[in-house]
């Protein structure tokens, strides 16, 4: 079995602080710049579960990377560098209490809501007579806040005005700028004969300027549909072919696992877990279009430090 980078514990030169999320563990450099280590953890319905996926957390990263670089001149954002094929360095901005989510087809939570009967999603409302996938007469934004424990919650740009998460200026960027990215994301998603569904975009501010920040139209952030077959499924009423994490979820389903309460999580063999890395590999090179090339495993956590010590020597003193 190949190894895999489960969790870091570093402590670089002029280190504040440090924050271990779900798959990321992030480190404070000076209240200035965050080294952000992508590892191989993997979560589904807010559970991490116990084996990691070899070079997931690499995939990732560099999807990541491909899509901030390449959106740069469309939207200011945080990263700086990427010393490292798992780790990205970039500005520390204070972030936003919301997650801006955009929605081009009715699909995932939209949907479920969608077939209750709401006609109204996040304060936006929807025609009648659409029914699963079907593309939106044009992109939307549902927002969600953090609850306090669990899942996100929904909220209306009328909310989030109204009680001050975020003033109607502010705001007002939010939109302009996750519509921009949207747009981007469709335009090179179709290049690779895929639709970009729906995905999400946070954002922080760093000296009165908004940024993007975290990931952006990788498969653990967004929803894919191939395009080529999209049209005649549809037709069919059948389920779209999905590119995103949707296949881990659907085998932790299929073994009786959604995070519940007394649920018991499911094991991973080492043959499921090599497909799992595999078929991450598979979505790096479909979405970005690019030959994946696998990092060195075989002293994975000296060779992060060291670069990212090198980056921090050579550019901040």
């Amino acid at each position: 079995m190949i190894n895999a980078i489960v969790s870091t514990n570093y402590f670089f030169k002029h280190q504040k602080g440090f924050y271990r999320g779900k798959v990321r563990d992030v480190y404070n450099i000076n209240d200035t710049l965050l080294v952000m280590v992508a590892c191989d953890r993997i979560s589904a319905f807010d559970v991490v579960l116990k084996k990691p996926i070899p070079y997931k957390g690499q995939v990732l990263n560099q999807i990541a990377a491909h899509f901030l670089d390449m959106a740069s001149e469309l939207v200011p954002n945080w990263k700086i560098s990427c010393p490292d094929p798992n780790v990205t360095i970039g500005h520390m901005c204070s972030p936003f209490k919301v997650e801006m989510v955009v929605r081009g087809y009715l699909a995932g939570h939209a949907w479920r809501e969608y077939k209750l009967g709401k006609r109204l999603i996040c304060g936006v409302p929807m025609p009648d007579g659409l029914k699963e996938n079907d593309r939106l007469p044009s992109p939307i934004i549902t927002p969600t806040i953090k609850a306090s424990q669990g899942h996100d919650e929904d909220i209306s740009r009328d909310e989030i005005i109204k009680t001050g998460i975020v003033s109607e200026e502010d705001y007002s960027i939010l939109e302009e700028y996750s519509l921009k990215l949207f747009e981007f994301g469709t335009k090179t998603a179709h290049q690779q004969n895929l639709i970009l569904v729906d995905t999400k975009y946070e954002f922080g501010k760093k000296d009165g300027k908004i940024m993007l920040i975290d990931e952006i139209h990788t498969p653990d952030s967004s929803r894919y549909f191939y395009a080529d077959t999209y049209a005649d499924i549809q037709s069919k009423d059948q389920q779209q072919r999905q590119l995103s994490k949707e296949f881990v979820r659907q085998w932790l389903i299929q073994n009786e696992f959604q995070g519940l309460e007394g649920q018991i999580q499911p094991e991973m063999t080492d043959e499921y877990i090599a497909s799992v890395s595999s078929r991450y590999i598979e979505l790096f090179e479909q979405i970005t279009g690019q030959k994946f090339v696998a990092s060195d495993y075989s002293d994975a956590e000296s060779r992060i430090e060291k670069n990212v010590n090198n980056y921090l020597g050579a550019n901040y003193n």
